[in-house]
């Protein structure tokens, strides 16, 4: 059984983690591009999130979703889709409705990959619309990881330049990181027992855009 939230101070304490496996870069079409769709294909359970480049006036534009994570078990994959393009294998990826596609607030990431061009997305599980079965009012990623896993995930990357002409080694651990702990969270909660919030709680319970 889960606590309902936990508080910063708390999760402060707790270990640092992050993604142990290996971290491909995908930035051209090719023969990275083919096999990082392959091995994403084999998979029944991947993470997903996307980053864009921050705007921090008014003035400056909305730069569109610059990467998308996609995450197995062990290895995790950075697609600069402003490099790529949404091609139709990715797309088709995403449509394949034998792989569960796991992250937080999806909606607002896949509107933004549709910008590049439509899909019709399939499979795709919110956390945040789920963790209320399970007890847990708390809906950012930082504090369900820190819920659901027991330990803390770095968010000091995400205000970053996701355009950079190279992605940083801790962008990319970052951004691996984001797409991998949502697959975990999930695969914690299937072998959990549900505690479901009074329904109170829920209506009370916001996925406020807390880090």
């Amino acid at each position: 059984m889960f606590i309902n939230s936990i508080s910063a101070e708390e999760i402060e304490k707790m270990e640092l983690a992050a993604f142990p496996g290996k971290i491909f870069v995908i930035d051209s079409l090719g023969l990275s591009f083919r096999r990082a769709v392959n091995y994403l294909k084999r998979q029944k359970i991947i993470g997903f999130d996307t980053e864009s480049r921050p705007c921090f006036t008014p003035s400056q534009p909305h730069y569109g979703v610059s990467l998308l994570q996609l995450s197995g078990a062990d290895k995790a994959f950075l697609f600069r889709i402003k490099k790529t393009g949404m091609r139709r294998s990715l797309c088709n990826l995403l449509s394949d409705t034998g792989i569960i596609k796991v992250g937080a607030a999806v909606n607002d990431d896949l509107r933004g990959l549709q910008r590049y061009a439509p899909f019709k997305p399939h499979s795709f599980v919110d956390l945040q619309k789920i963790v209320c079965d399970y007890g847990i009012k708390d809906k950012s990623v930082k504090k369900m990881s820190a819920i659901i896993l027991g330990f803390r995930i770095s968010k000091s990357q995400q205000l970053s330049n996701w355009e950079a002409d190279s992605l940083s080694g801790s962008q990319q651990l970052y951004a691996a990181t984001d797409a991998w702990v949502c697959r975990e969270m999930y695969r914690n909660l299937l072998a959990s027992e549900k505690h479901p919030l009074a329904p109170e709680k829920i209506i009370n319970s916001n996925p406020a855009v807390e880090l």
